[in-house]
Parts: structure tokens; C-alpha cells; sequence
């Protein structure tokens, strides 16, 4: 028996406030969308990966999760740690830097974290 990473799910306030953010913070575009009644579920993929980010916002409830204490983040590589951190840094969504270990965080519009990573962190 073999498993793969398929997706992480985040539940979204604002669809597309939450694709236009993705799209331009980590140039993720949309595979797919399918929507079952009130839930409209997006996908996004980075085109080098199978993995994807599904979106889901509820029209009836239209909040993002509560995230609690120590919630969970993504975790994006990128080949130009610099450029990336500065375009971060433009887009006023950098919340920590550790760039000594070539990491940093961003945050999301529903708050969910980003990091960050320079291509020989690992």
C-alpha cells in the first residue's frame, strides 16, 4: 500500500480575494473548481507538482477557520528567495523573517501561514 500527498485544504472568507492572493504571492493558478450546493471548492496547483491547494468557501458561511493556537502552514520553496521576499514584503503580507536559515512567513487573507523556504533549505 503506497500513499501521496493530494491536497491541503484551507476554508476561505473570500474566494476570490483568496485565489487573487495565491496567484500573485506563490503564481499558483486554478486546476479546477466543482461546486456542490452552497460549497464552491477550488483548486490550485503550481503546474510542477501534483499536489494542490483546494479553496472552499461556503455562500451560506462565508467565514475561514477559527486556526487556533498553533495552526498548521504551507510550506512553498522558491528559486530566488530575495526577489520573492522583497515582492512579499511589497505585497505587506511578510509576518516573520528568518533570512540567516533562508526561511520566511507570509500570511494569507484568512490568516493561514505561509513559509517560504530558499531552494537549498531543506
Amino acid at each position: 500500500m503506497q500513499f501521496k500527498f493530494c491536497h491541503l485544504g484551507l476554508q476561505v472568507a473570500n474566494l476570490e480575494k483568496s485565489i487573487a492572493f495565491y496567484k500573485e504571492a506563490a503564481q499558483l493558478e486554478e486546476s479546477f473548481r466543482k461546486k456542490v450546493n452552497n460549497l464552491t471548492f477550488v483548486y490550485l496547483t503550481d503546474k510542477n507538482s501534483a499536489f494542490e491547494l483546494e479553496l472552499k468557501f461556503d455562500s451560506e458561511n462565508p467565514v475561514a477557520c477559527p486556526l487556533g493556537e498553533n495552526p498548521p502552514h504551507l510550506a512553498l520553496r522558491v528559486d530566488d528567495f530575495d526577489a520573492a521576499l522583497e515582492k512579499h514584503t511589497k505585497m505587506s503580507c511578510v509576518k516573520m523573517v528568518k533570512k540567516a536559515i533562508g526561511i520566511y512567513f507570509i500570511e494569507d487573507p484568512d490568516g493561514y501561514a505561509l513559509e517560504i523556504m530558499a531552494s537549498h533549505v531543506k
